[in-house]
């Protein structure tokens, strides 16, 4: 029997299928031609970049940090290289503890340096390296190299670590360097530097270091390198160097900075000295001072503790931020603005009895008996508070306060590193804002009588007191104070320097600057500082002051040596040389050491002998002024240009 076939009809069943076929087949071959064009032509630089990463490692290379220098090229801080035992906690494979104990049997590891890798592991990231050891000598590193494989997670890196050579000198100026923070690190994240940051472990703190951070750090370097599929790095494709950082000159003159740490000795306290003329600051001293180097590996908690909870406070930059009354040297100012209100003329006299009555309070002078009669002149010379007792009431606080106000009392300077305390220059608006209740924020008549012997509520940093003693030597024309005197570009050697121009001027009549002028300079010729300036072949200008840190009642006489050395008096001084042509003007405290004429123009002298003669003090003088037992210079002094430097122990 036979199958009798539709042969056409096969044809198109087969037809059809093959057809239905070719278009899935075609529909196939579509969409993944499809794919393919997305992912190789539209999402190529993903996955180009994703395959080039897999291939490749982008290492960053952290710049030199640059120098810091003082106005004569004696270099204060700079950069070694040395090597770091590191751990990365997220390639550790057995309990940290376990491995640092491990770690010790083959590298010394003290108790501070766990307790310092705790403290940075704590602000880290785990897959960030810790170090668990710094400075390692070349027979570590060769013991450790020879069981590294014992410690995975564990590593030995070359670091640069900063230095300061003159540990303690200049240390609230100069700064000083520290491990990033997780707050500092947030910040710069979301920054516009934050690339110039990757691979960087460290930054300035305080000081110089910290205000001319973008200065000093540089630009970060990268380096391209090829990895195996085991992230071992095979060959180097390509590289940009790290450009290190420019180097910072300071307006400081080391040794300057180092004579006048030295006649202050074991004295709390702050000196500031400007040139009037440009601004540039030669010196800067808070004392007491601290290593900045403590800082720089993370300071361990018993170095902390020694610094933080000692009671002469040696972090307190008392020069930035430290403020005081400022005592009698307020007075010459008080005159100057009493000239420029027309509230005295220099020939009006006062009587003094030795006291000023206001209401049922009696406000003593520092004379018993009182200076007699006293014109404007003698009441600068002799430092007459019932004068300027008088003068306060007769002005009132605010009046004090607009014409004070152009001197920068109460005011920020605007100096180069960060910081700065404001102080207090009081005014009623002053006191509305400063307290809640009402019967607070009421002036009293009363409270202006103080004013006018710098008391009260005048509280100013010594960087103020010397900005204003600058302009007024200036003849009203200020400039602001600076540290930094120029930045030179490392890679071109080009100076930057900081601009010199004026930032203002203070309108004071020749004939007013004149009685003042005068009054200034013979107070160190006859007047309560001249003993400090006998023999000086060079004429000064200066004004002595007496700060009371303790009030002792109304009727009570005060005797230092029945009251708290630290509720002792502050011993102030104000001074500018030569006085008609200055080259440099100061201000300055001697904290809880009584008159400023035994214990502050002493130290001023040595400073105008330095930058006018060149000459430095004989170490008998020296020693003497620590003590506070020498006002004029006693030994031979010395050229400065003799001076060894770097400093021998015995200088």
């Amino acid at each position: 029997m036979s199958i009798i076939r539709n042969i056409e009809g096969d044809l198109r069943r087969f037809r059809g299928r093959a057809l239905v076929i070719s278009a899935a087949v075609a529909a196939a071959f579509v969409l993944l031609a499809i794919r393919l064009f997305y992912l190789q032509i539209v999402r190529y630089d993903e996955f180009n970049d994703k395959a080039e990463n897999n291939r490749t490692a982008i290492v960053p290379i952290v710049p030199n940090r640059g120098v810091i220098m003082d106005r004569n090229g004696v270099v204060l801080a700079t950069n070694y290289s040395a090597y770091t035992l590191e751990i990365t906690p997220s390639k550790v494979i057995e309990p940290l503890d376990e491995l640092i104990e491990k770690l010790g049997h083959v590298i010394d590891i003290q108790a501070r340096d766990k307790r310092r890798f705790k403290k940075q592991m704590d602000e880290s990231k785990s897959f960030e390296s810790v170090p668990i050891r710094n400075r390692l000598t070349d027979e570590e590193v060769a013991r450790f190299a020879a069981q590294s494989y014992r410690f995975p997670g564990v590593e030995i890196r070359a670091r640069l670590f900063r230095n300061y050579p003159y540990l303690d000198l200049a240390s609230h100026v100069i700064g000083y360097i520290g491990r990033i923070n997780q707050s500092e690190k947030a910040k710069i994240e979301e920054s516009d530097d934050a690339g110039n940051y990757r691979g960087t472990d460290y930054i300035g703190k305080l000081g110089v270091e910290q205000s001319y951070e973008s200065q000093l750090h540089g630009i970060t370097g990268v380096q391209e390198m090829e990895t195996s599929a085991g992230g071992r790095a095979v060959r180097r494709l390509k590289s940009t160097q790290a450009v290190p950082g420019n180097s910072v000159v300071l307006s400081i003159d080391i040794k300057l900075q180092k004579l006048v740490e030295d006649l202050y000795g074991k004295r709390r306290g702050a000196m500031v000295a400007i040139d009037p003329k440009t601004g540039e600051v030669l010196a800067f001293v808070s004392k007491p001072t601290f290593d900045p180097n403590l800082f720089v590996d993370g300071i361990d908690s018993e170095n902390w503790a020694a610094l933080n909870d000692s009671p002469d406070k040696p972090l307190l930059n008392r020069a930035l931020r430290g403020t005081y009354p400022p005592g009698s040297t307020y007075k010459p100012f008080m005159s100057l603005a009493a000239l420029m209100s027309g509230k005295r003329n220099p020939a009006q006299q006062i009587a003094d009895p030795g006291y000023f009555m206001f209401g049922n309070h009696r406000f003593r002078d520092d004379k018993e008996g009182g200076h007699g009669m006293v014109d404007m002149h003698k009441s600068i010379v002799e430092s007459c508070d019932t004068y300027y007792y008088l003068l306060a009431r007769d002005m009132g606080v605010d009046l004090i306060h607009e014409l004070m106000t152009p001197f920068g009392f109460g005011q920020y300077t605007g100096i180069d590193i960060m910081g700065e305390s404001r102080g207090i220059l009081p005014s009623t608006e002053w006191k509305r804002t400063t307290y809640k209740r009402p019967e607070q924020q009421r002036w009293y008549s009363g409270e202006t009588i103080s004013l006018g012997i710098g008391q009260g509520y005048n509280s100013f940093t010594m960087l103020q007191l010397a900005h204003a003693t600058a302009t007024f030597a200036n003849h009203g024309l200020k400039m602001k104070p600076h540290l930094v005197k120029e930045v030179v570009d490392i890679e071109t050697k080009k100076s930057t320097p900081i601009a010199k121009e004026p930032i203002g001027k203070i309108d004071i009549l020749p004939e007013h600057f004149e009685v003042i002028h005068k009054a200034f300079i013979a107070v160190n010729v006859s007047g309560t500082s001249a003993s400090s300036f006998v023999g000086a072949p060079y004429v000064s200008a200066g004004k002595t002051g007496t700060a009371q840190v303790f009030t002792v009642k109304q009727n009570e006489k005060y005797n230092a040596s029945q009251i708290d050395e630290r509720l002792r008096d502050h011993a102030l001084y104000i001074a500018y040389a030569p006085a008609d042509d200055p080259k440099v003007a100061l201000a300055m405290v001697v904290e809880n050491a009584g008159f400023g004429a035994m214990n502050a123009a002493p130290i001023a002298r040595r400073v105008f002998d330095f930058v006018i003669m060149g000459q430095y003090p004989s170490r008998e003088d020296i020693q003497a002024v620590q003590k506070g037992q020498a006002t004029r210079p006693i030994g031979k002094p010395r050229l400065v240009s003799e001076i060894p430097w770097p400093p021998r122990d015995d200088e």
